[in-house]
């Protein structure tokens, strides 16, 4: 389809190629070694000759190259100049399920991302009652012990704990685990509901709640809600929902 045809094409034609494009680009995320024509049209339920035409297109503006002699493609240099000029302000665009966080609950309302071995503050809606836990935003919280942090963990994946392994966990409280195996079991919560837990861990009388997600770009976030130990228990269940729903929210305008 040449640039004059493409143009006046009906618009119900042009989304299907960009459907299908998408669909080639998607088979071939993570293969190293690349596809072949045939394997695309496997995996994309395409027929071989759209396959070829669609490759042709892109290898023509080097979203896809040739992988080897054989025919086999991967992903282009040209996917990666796009990816590397891609900012995605997850503050502005997960704001909304954020404020709507602070709005139902009535408590304060962090967002984090992964720095190192740290969990750092980048966003914070304070909540509405006189007794509420705030923090500043750029404050660092130790991984082991936050909400943030150990939801942060669960996703950063084995790595990072190993990480963990070589540094001391200093007690805050009386309840601070500061075992590497006690906290890979604390943990374990994330892959049940997606949520971790502080129960007066880092600070004396305030309790936290926690979740986390990976960015298109591959960076760790957390949204947390400290609340004073004393309403903890009894809001827990609704915070939890709340928090899951706002996360899910957030996925989804962020598109991962």
């Amino acid at each position: 389809m040449d640039n004059e045809t493409r143009a006046t094409a009906p618009a119900h034609q042009r989304l299907q190629v960009i459907e299908r494009a998408s669909k080639v680009l998607r088979a071939l995320e993570g293969q190293s070694s690349g596809l072949s024509l045939g394997d695309i049209a496997k995996a994309t339920g395409l027929p071989r000759s759209t396959v070829q035409r669609i490759v042709g297109a892109l290898e023509a503006e080097q979203f896809v190259i040739s992988a080897t002699p054989k025919a086999r493609v991967v992903l282009g240099p040209a996917l990666l100049r796009l990816a590397a000029s891609v900012k995605i302000d997850i503050v502005q665009l997960g704001g909304p399920a954020l404020k709507k966080l602070s709005t139902d609950t009535g408590e304060t309302v962090d967002l984090s991302v992964l720095q190192g071995t740290n969990a750092v503050f980048v966003h914070q809606l304070p909540g509405r009652h006189r007794l509420q836990a705030v923090s500043a935003v750029g404050d660092r919280f130790p991984l082991h012990c936050s909400a943030c942090g150990k939801a942060l963990l669960a996703v950063a994946g084995a790595e990072l704990m190993s990480t963990m392994a070589g540094k001391p966990m200093p007690a805050y409280t009386g309840n601070t685990i500061t075992e590497l195996e006690t906290l890979r079991e604390d943990i374990t919560t994330f892959q049940e509901n997606a949520l971790c837990y502080d129960i007066e861990e880092h600070t004396e009388g305030i309790s936290a709640i926690g979740t986390a997600f990976i960015d298109p770009l591959g960076r760790a976030y957390a949204i947390s809600i400290p609340v004073p130990a004393l309403r903890f228990d009894r809001l827990r269940e609704s915070l939890e929902q709340s928090l899951i729903r706002c996360r899910n929210e957030i996925i989804d305008a962020i598109g991962t």
